[in-house]
């Protein structure tokens, strides 16, 4: 595996939309500085919903998104889904909470799996695709930044598969906002996921 791109986006506003997002990235030129934060000089614009230490950096894996291409009917620029790294020869439902992704310094951590909402579907100009992303059940890995590091494209990058029971994105997409049985919700607090998840299951009765 390899990194084919690495995107970073400025703030712009959505047809139709009063407020600006960072959805809108594009293959950056060189190397790139990753810190806690995620990808330096990348805009987040609504910090209650995206972005923090736990959802940091945004990766799609280049086989989901040459399926989405078929899909869509159309080549796939990286960036379109605002997504921060693509990485070749990688499946998103293949990966799980916990994995790692090794680069030179920089060390990923898997925490949760991207759910999509409505800024997603206008960025995509389909009012439909929060559905149609949510049925075709490849979502997006959101990681944590357990050591930060400079990447560029063309870095080589090692899939560290988590040692533990196993909470892959399409499952972690399919139960989101459900309530889990004992033995599910136990196997979801042993694994490194997201605060904000980890907290609700916690307080769950």
């Amino acid at each position: 595996m390899k990194i084919l791109a690495l995107c970073i986006g400025n703030p712009e506003r959505l047809a139709g939309k009063s407020y600006k997002t960072g959805i809108f990235k594009h293959a950056a030129n060189g190397a790139v500085m990753i810190d806690a934060e995620g990808l330096v000089g990348d805009a987040i614009c609504n910090r209650k919903h995206h972005g923090g230490v736990d959802q940091a950096v945004y990766i799609e894996g280049s086989l989901t998104l040459d399926w989405w291409a078929q899909q869509l009917g159309r080549p796939y620029e990286p960036g379109t889904f605002g997504e921060n790294i693509v990485i070749s020869d990688l499946d998103n439902r293949d990966v799980a909470v916990g994995d790692r992704f090794i680069s030179g310094d920089l060390i990923l951590e898997v925490t949760s799996c991207r759910i999509p909402c409505a800024t997603f579907a206008a960025r995509m100009i389909d009012p439909k695709f929060v559905k149609r992303y949510t049925v075709a059940a490849r979502p997006g890995i959101y990681c944590r930044v357990i050591n930060a590091g400079v990447a560029e494209a063309g870095m080589p990058v090692e899939h560290q598969l988590f040692v533990g029971e196993k909470v892959s994105m399409p499952e972690l997409m399919r139960t989101f906002g459900r309530r889990l049985s004992e033995p599910d919700r136990a196997r979801y607090l042993a694994a490194p996921i997201h605060y904000k998840l980890r907290a609700m299951l916690e307080t769950q009765k």
